[in-house]
């Protein structure tokens, strides 16, 4: 009976012996795997991705690098523009609201008022004043200076005085303007809301009382001094710059709206208003032996062609 008993008792079946390996196996390969992906996720790029991209970069950059280059310029031409007109509407509020005066130096043992009013009617007198400057043109420096007046040279600082109420500049606050004691401008009226610049290196009304284009030059400023209601600018005058070759009148016709008059002889050009603003433009530059839409004058930004 005994033996019988010990004989019968079952077996563990051999599946699930099997079975408790199998969990062991699937972890094993689990592990396997997951052990395996963070080496994948850390590869970076390789030379010749990186070469690809910033090829790609370096090709993008020349294409978009022009089209900013001019946008950029159009809007330093379009603040030249708006510049040149704000100057020219600042002088002729100021003169409707002194009468008739302008913001312009007439005291003094020099001063543009007499020096203009002083050259003799052969030579085109009475004058009107340009306040202008030295330029650079393609081969030397040429002087902005009304024929006639070369006793009394001087830049746009006397009518930015005027306009703006300042009796000294920064950079000599010792020195007066011929706004000192408030005498242009009694009613302290700001007639140019200009931007003031710590620096002569910088674009707007300088601590010298220059007011510089976009590109660092000054504007050229010409006030009808001989009250003829026609502004004959220093530069723009000349037949070499503004007279038109292609008109058939006698004198030739002028361009960018000028007119011509007849000053000993020889065509002179003015404008059909009492003040003219300009500046040289993004180059910098202007040529008094070329025409005015042509060369270093081409690019020049002027108040009375809009």
């Amino acid at each position: 009976m005994s033996t019988h008993k010990y004989q019968s008792s079952p077996r563990p079946p051999l599946r699930a012996h099997a079975t408790r390996h199998t969990p062991h196996a699937t972890r094993f390969t689990f592990m396997h795997i997951s052990a395996s992906r963070p080496g994948r996720s850390r590869r970076g790029f390789t030379l010749i991705e990186l070469l690809v991209v910033i090829s790609i970069i370096a090709i993008l950059a020349a294409l978009l690098l022009p089209a900013i280059s001019r946008s950029r310029l159009a809007a330093q031409k379009g603040k030249a523009q708006l510049q040149a007109g704000q100057i020219a509407n600042a002088v002729n509020t100021y003169e409707a609201d002194n009468s008739g005066k302008w913001p312009v130096s007439s005291v003094g043992p020099l001063n543009a008022m007499s020096v203009a009013s002083a050259v003799p009617t052969g030579s085109g007198g009475p004058e009107d004043f340009t306040y202008g400057g030295d330029f650079k043109t393609p081969g030397v420096t040429y002087t902005v200076q009304t024929p006639g007046t070369l006793s009394y040279k001087t830049n746009n600082a006397e009518v930015m005085a005027v306009l703006m109420d300042m009796e000294a500049w920064p950079i000599a606050p010792t020195v007066h303007t011929i706004e000192y004691g408030h005498v242009k401008n009694p009613q302290r009226t700001r007639y140019l809301s200009a931007t003031v610049v710590s620096a002569t290196n910088q674009p707007g009304v300088g601590p010298d009382g220059i007011y510089r284009d976009p590109w660092l030059n000054p504007y050229v400023i010409t006030v009808d001094l001989n009250y003829d209601g026609k502004a004959r600018d220093a530069f723009y005058r000349l037949q070499a710059v503004s007279q038109d070759p292609s008109s058939g009148t006698v004198p030739k016709a002028g361009l960018n709206g000028l007119i011509p008059i007849m000053i000993g002889g020889v065509p002179t050009y003015e404008c059909n208003s009492p003040v003219m603003v300009w500046s040289a433009g993004p180059d910098g530059m202007i040529d008094p032996n070329s025409s005015a839409n042509q060369g270093a004058n081409r690019d020049n930004i002027l108040s009375w062609k809009q």
